[in-house]
């Protein structure tokens, strides 16, 4: 196996970013507070690869990614970059752009309500699961127990909106929730089926975006997606997993609910307030964030990223990893973006 170094040495502590990301999760002393920005749209800039084979071919997105860690000190290898993989294979079609996130040109649902229209994908041998699968082989072989390997699948709220389109899922959601469920319900079978496969390959934690969420009612989410995400999250736990929450857009609302899903990680929107979150959190959860992704680092300077930075470890303390609110858009100066991952001793 390739071994990189990627240690860094804070008072009497030297750590590479596995050590300190799951130090960090795990409540014990770490040297600096660990660093996972999502960076997709920079990653294929920085790399000097159009976004459409960084979404496409899981070599290039490796390749970027790997350049980042390096680069700029992030501590995480992860998949991310379009929320169509599972659709894709569940029957839908995508066109590929060379500046933005993929296309989606057919939801597999759209124009019907038979399930029987999904197709069943294995996602070991899928189009695109399977190719995020390598994509984890491929970290494994560069860093595995250097840097921490995410995988992620799609939130039941967030997948069945791809599966139908978004307005046909809320219209759902209004007038034929228990087709709504029963979409979702399917969606869920799958995350769990790709999470599994994931680390089994030597992913080490599981995000789970479910963006849409941010948009519903405290009782809807509570009916609908709590019991569909818990399920998605106990499988991973008893597969040794952690599991990484990420809901864009302003979640306060949902913070009571959120903290019974036992959560190892929850990225907050720079909509969420950090100490209302912690508050409903409590003192075991990852908290992420929470830096407006635009005014507070790509318009920003390095000077006030470091000092909201800080700010913000000051408001949550421990357990805590520096991230945006959202992601670091690609016109981000590199400097901010090296402002944002300077080490910050931890607490």
């Amino acid at each position: 196996m390739v071994m990189h170094q990627v240690n860094s040495t804070i008072g009497d502590l030297c750590m590479n970013s596995y050590e300190r990301y799951m130090g960090m999760v795990n409540g014990e002393k770490v040297d600096c507070v660990p660093r996972v920005p999502i960076l997709m749209h920079f990653a294929a800039r920085y790399a000097g690869v159009t976004y459409g084979d960084f979404a496409r071919d899981c070599e290039t997105l490796v390749a970027a990614n790997r350049k980042l860690a390096e680069d700029f000190g992030v501590d995480q290898l992860d998949i991310m970059s379009d929320p169509w993989r599972e659709t894709v294979d569940f029957g839908g079609r995508i066109e590929y752009l060379d500046d933005a996130v993929p296309k989606c040109v057919r939801h597999p649902l759209e124009d019907s309500s038979d399930l029987t229209d999904l197709e069943t994908p294995d996602p070991r041998t899928s189009e695109r699961m399977g190719n995020a699968i390598r994509a984890i082989q491929l970290y494994k072989v560069f860093g595995f127990k250097q840097y921490s390997i995410t995988g992620w699948v799609e939130g039941p709220a967030a997948e069945a909106a791809d599966v139908r389109g978004v307005t046909n899922f809320l219209v759902d959601l209004a007038s034929e929730r228990g087709f709504a469920c029963d979409v979702m319900d399917r969606c869920v079978e799958n995350a769990i089926r790709f999470a599994l496969a994931q680390l089994s390959e030597g992913a080490d934690t599981i995000g789970i975006g479910d963006s849409i969420v941010s948009q519903l009612s405290p009782e809807l989410y509570e009916d609908c997606v709590f019991p569909r995400e818990k399920k998605i999250i106990d499988a991973i736990h008893a597969a040794d997993g952690l599991v990484r929450l990420h809901i864009c857009g302003d979640i306060s609302h949902l913070l009571p609910e959120i903290a019974l899903l036992n959560v190892d990680i929850l990225d907050c929107d720079s909509m969420v307030d950090m100490a209302a979150a912690r508050e409903a959190l409590g003192s075991q959860v990852v908290l992420t964030g929470n830096l407006d992704p635009v005014r507070e680092v790509m318009d920003s300077n390095p000077e006030a990223i470091r000092a909201a930075v800080r700010e913000v470890y000051e408001t949550v303390g421990n357990p805590y990893f520096v991230n945006a609110g959202c992601e670091i858009p690609a016109a981000t100066p590199h400097e901010n973006l090296r402002a944002l991952c300077e080490p910050l001793p931890a607490q």
